[in-house]
């Protein structure tokens, strides 16, 4: 087990117990945003209770990224409502983001590890800038995070000899380390093969249920949502097409989503 003294936030050791508060952990309220003339967002609305995994799916360039990147707080929508656990952080301060980090956190595309640090102390890294941990502790939880994805056969390697699948699941562990609340995908699966995007869908839906985190998978691999989904938002041209139950998703008579779901089946390989 992680040592009790792990910090105030979420116990890593046990499911996160049912919340009976209706107010969602992650909600969007028409949120329309524009770069320069070109609208990349437009009155984009969602939910996502706590405990749940919404993927965002659609086509490359439709904004499916830039709605991570609003909720981090790197980027400012021009209009819509945005709250975190009911807290409006549109407009918040850079301080009052970096409180909103330390509940969400992102796992980015390309990993974001430390290069000239070892697997071991890009994992370290969130829990030295927290502190309040011995050495001793330190390493503890570290040696759990690194078994919890998998990576006990590179611990001491650098970021640039672990394979883009290995990048990935290393970083998902350093995101753990910060324990939050929400954890952020941003195309899981992009370069890497379909047995490591198995695995790395194994390894989410095991944090999810064994640790009740709400994560929110940015993907255009319908294979990989179907596995983790329980609600989607479909982007289509920067617009909410869809926004609602896996099942219903893949019903849905819409040309838009019958066509992205057609060409998909087309185009991934058999695993």
């Amino acid at each position: 087990m992680l040592p009790e003294s792990f910090g105030a936030g979420p116990d890593l050791t046990a499911p996160m117990p049912a919340t009976e508060s209706s107010v969602p952990m992650v909600s969007f309220s028409h949120v329309s945003m524009w770069f320069g003339d070109r609208k990349v967002l437009g009155n984009v609305s969602f939910t996502v209770n706590r405990g749940e995994t919404l993927c965002i799916l659609g086509r490359s360039g439709v904004g499916k990224s830039v709605a991570l990147r609003i909720l981090m707080g790197f980027l400012r929508p021009q209009v819509g409502s945005i709250r975190v656990d009911g807290e409006e952080i549109n407009g918040l301060s850079e301080e009052g983001m970096q409180a909103i980090r330390k509940r969400v956190t992102m796992v980015f595309q390309n990993g974001a590890l430390f290069d000239s640090l070892s697997v071991r102390e890009n994992v370290a890294f969130p829990l030295r800038e927290k502190g309040g941990l011995a050495e001793d502790q330190i390493q503890q939880v570290v040696d759990r995070l690194i078994s919890l994805v998998g990576a006990q056969d590179v611990v001491d390697a650098l970021p640039a000899s672990l394979s883009t699948g290995r990048k990935r699941a290393v970083a998902i562990a350093r995101a753990l380390a910060a324990q939050p609340e929400v954890v952020l995908y941003d195309e899981p699966t992009t370069m890497v093969d379909p047995i490591i995007a198995r695995r790395l869908g194994d390894l989410i839906q095991r944090l999810k249920r064994q640790l009740g985190f709400t994560s929110i998978v940015v993907t255009h691999d319908m294979r990989f949502a179907e596995r983790l989904a329980d609600q989607v938002l479909f982007l289509d041209q920067g617009e909410a097409r869809f926004f609602g139950p896996l099942k219903e998703f893949l019903a849905s008579a819409d040309p838009h989503i019958r066509q992205f779901l057609t060409l998909d089946a087309y185009l991934l390989p058999s695993e």
